[in-house]
Parts: C-alpha cells; structure tokens; sequence
C-alpha cells in the first residue's frame, strides 16, 4: 500500500478500474500518511477525513459495479487553501479571514468531486497568494522537498509539499503570476497554468480577478490533463501518440535569462540538449514586448489586489505579515487613468509578443532563474525577501502578462523546471507537447 503513495493520480485510476485498488484502503493509507507525518501542520491547514472516507466510500460502491464517474474516480487529492469547501474553512493563509466558513464548494471542486475525486483537505499558502516564496509566518510555511531548510516556493506552497511529500496524489493550486509554477518547479512536479478565464473561479478567493487563473501541481504530464479535465467537467485531451520531432520551438531571450543562478542555467541548457536529440528544433529569439510589459506588473497586480482588499486590509492591518501587507499597499500609490493606460500599454505588448512567436510550438524559458531561498534568511533579511521574490516570480510572470498558459515539467536536476508557454486556450495542444517533452526529460 506503501507503493500507492508514490504513484501518479492516472496509475491509481487505472488501478481502482482494474479491480487492484479499493478507493477506501487507498484513502485511509494517505490519510495514515498525513497523520503520522512529522511535518503535517506545515503543509496541511485542514485534513477532511469525513469527507474524504464518504467520498472514497462511494467511489468504491461505483467501481464494484461499473459506474465509474471517470479515470480518477476514487483518487485523493489536495486543494489549496483558498478553494471554498462547504462547512470547512477556507482562510487564504491569512488572520484577517480567520474563521471564515463557506456554504458552498468552489465550482471547480464541485466538478471535481463529480467526477469522482476525493478531497483529502486544505494546503497551506502564502498570505493571500500574494508571494511566490511560500513564507507565511501568519499560518505555516512548508518545506521543500530537496531543501527542508528552504521555502517550498508560493503561493501554492503546501500543494506542491503534499504532493511532493507523498501526502497527496496531486494538488489543486491557483496561479496569478507563478503560484502553480514555482512550488512546482522547485519541487520536481508538473505544473500547469492555465489561461485566465479557461477555468471559473466561482468560490475562490481572490487576489488579481484580471490574472488569477486555477491549476493542478502533479507527478506527471497526463495527471495535469486529467484534472484540467475534471475541474471543466470536460474529457480530457488524448495525449497519444506524441513527439517532438520536427516540433518548432523557441527559447526566449528577452529577460528570461537575465541573473541566472549557476544551478537552473545548467539545468536548462542540459534540457535544450535533451529536447534537440528527440528531434526537435530549437530557435533563441528577442522578444522586446516582454521587456515592456514587465514594469506594468507592479501597477496591474498591485493596483487589482489592493483594489480588492484594501478595506479589509486597513480595518486590520496589524492582523497582515508586513511585507505582504507592504505589498499590498503599493496598489494605492496608481491613479485610475495609470492603471487603464498600463492595460493599453499591455495589450500592445501581448500583440507584439503574439506576432514575434507565430509559427513556434512552443516558447521556452527556466521555470525559475533561482533555487528556492533559505527560510531562516527570508525571515531575518528584509532586502533578501523582496530580491528573491521578484525573482523569484519573474519568469512565470511573463506567462501571466501575455495571457498564455503555460506548464513547467522537472528536468531531472533538482528543484529546476522547464517552463513551455503557449497561447490562450490552448492547454491541449501545450499538454501534447509536454508528453512529449516530459519523455525526453526522462531520458538517459
């Protein structure tokens, strides 16, 4: 059973369809697992054993008589702490929404448990989903799978560590501007960003209504289809038959390889070689549009989430970990006419961009330029936190602002992801390719 903890969603799936997983004993193992593990409160701010053992309970009764929902009836996952779940708290890593209760699941739960999922509970994150470093001294910060001493990176910080941590089969993140990618890069998961709009986000807390988009952090490419598909109510894309050969795919110049630390630069060239020797052809392209654009995310995130939460903030504002609150506050130093002229100034940029990478399957880039930073180092030095979340987030930010999705796959050194971005709505076509690329990855 021990096995069962290390499998991908998929496997578990096909496994309860054969007849050689009960859904019940596979929830009571993760749930055994959560418990007795050492670092539980870190990465869990909730475990909903009821739900869980009802929801694996009917999942069994389907699979004995054939009426399975789909290929992850029966599969525990986790859900990031600002899905609503009805009558379980959903905080959002904050003390200003201590004890908040909602009536209703959020819409992409509700269709997840329809097709059959189980919820094993809420996954800590950062405050308000507003860093990707995942410190959050307010709640819990989890750890990183290769470093216990570091971050888990944010804002999805315990669904990468429950999955990471073998606590969970997969887990249900939000991305705004690098909050699915980054845990899951530095914790050797798949990740996928999905466009702004493609997924509701009825009954999620928000924070950049324009940016915030829903994602799965996974163990495997097919994993992230299947869950994309789940939370839709959609079947998902037929991942057969895929290859890189003769596959068009740029690496983009433009700022993503700016201050790379030795360890993802290595990383990253090692996984250029990798996808050239499956076939694929790779072009190093300038994109000046992404430099644009980059200086109008300080005005555009700030600007919405402030916007959002700022009475709820300045009623309670000792209730907030400073830097976030810090953060927050910089949305109140833009005028109305500067945030609609940097949406105009961004449209033009994702036109460019648009132009500057038509023909190319895919765009390549590092998940991350860093290493996930050191927990007692964030916690001490004040200029150190800001530096390396803006780093931090500055790749997978580019995907936010020019409204693609995106997904990160691990490339066998730890804690560095490769991230391929492509255009709006086209998850399947990204997901294809990612099967792909997640093979050659692998590969000796």
């Amino acid at each position: 059973m021990q096995d069962w903890l290390k499998m991908t969603a998929a496997a578990l799936g096909r496994g309860i369809d054969a007849g050689e997983i009960d859904p019940v004993a596979l929830c009571q193992t993760y749930l055994d697992a959560i418990d007795a593990h050492p670092m539980k409160d870190r990465i869990y701010a909730r475990v909903t054993h009821d739900r869980a053992l009802a929801e694996a309970t009917a999942a069994a009764e389907r699979a004995k008589t054939g009426h399975r929902l789909s290929p992850l009836d029966g599969v525990p996952i986790s859900w990031k702490d600002l899905f609503d779940t009805a009558g379980v708290k959903t905080e959002a890593g904050s003390k200003l929404l201590e004890g908040r209760v909602p009536d209703l699941d959020a819409t992409v739960l509700t269709n997840a448990t329809a097709a059959g999922l189980v919820c094993l509970g809420k996954t800590h994150m950062s405050e308000l989903a507003f860093s990707g470093l995942g410190y959050n001294p307010s709640t819990a910060t989890p750890p990183c799978v290769n470093d216990e001493d570091a971050v888990s990176g944010g804002s999805s910080s315990g669904a990468a560590a429950s999955v990471a941590f073998d606590l969970a089969a997969a887990g249900i993140g939000s991305d705004t501007g690098g909050s699915v990618r980054i845990p899951a890069a530095w914790n050797d998961l798949v990740g996928l960003k999905t466009t702004a709009g493609r997924l509701t986000l009825e009954g999620v807390v928000p924070l950049a209504l324009k940016f915030d988009t829903i994602g799965p952090l996974t163990r495997s490419v097919e994993d992230a289809a299947l869950l994309l598909a789940a939370m839709e109510g959609r079947k998902a894309a037929d991942l057969r038959g895929t290859s890189l050969k003769g596959r068009r795919l740029a690496v983009l110049c433009t700022v993503a390889q700016d201050e790379m630390r030795d360890e993802p630069a290595d990383a990253f060239a090692g996984a250029l070689d990798k996808l050239k020797a499956a076939g694929a052809k790779i072009d190093w392209i300038e994109v000046p549009e992404v430099a644009d654009a980059m200086p109008l995310a300080t005005c555009l995130y700030t600007t919405e989430a402030y916007g959002l939460w700022r009475d709820v903030i300045e009623a309670r504002p000792d209730a907030m970990y400073h830097e976030i609150l810090e953060r927050f506050r910089l949305g109140g130093n833009h005028s109305g006419p500067d945030y609609v002229s940097a949406w105009a100034r961004l449209e033009a940029a994702r036109l460019g961009y648009d132009t500057a990478v038509a023909g190319y399957d895919a765009v390549l880039l590092p998940s991350s330029c860093i290493m996930p930073p050191n927990l007692k180092r964030l916690e001490e030095d004040h200029d150190y936190y800001l530096s390396e979340n803006l780093l931090a987030l500055r790749n997978t930010r580019i995907g936010n602002l020019m409204g693609l999705c995106a997904l990160t796959l691990p490339t066998g050194t730890p804690s560095c992801g490769l991230m391929m971005m492509a255009p709006p709505l086209m998850e399947e076509h990204l997901l294809r390719l990612g099967v792909a690329a997640e093979a050659a990855l692998s590969s000796d």
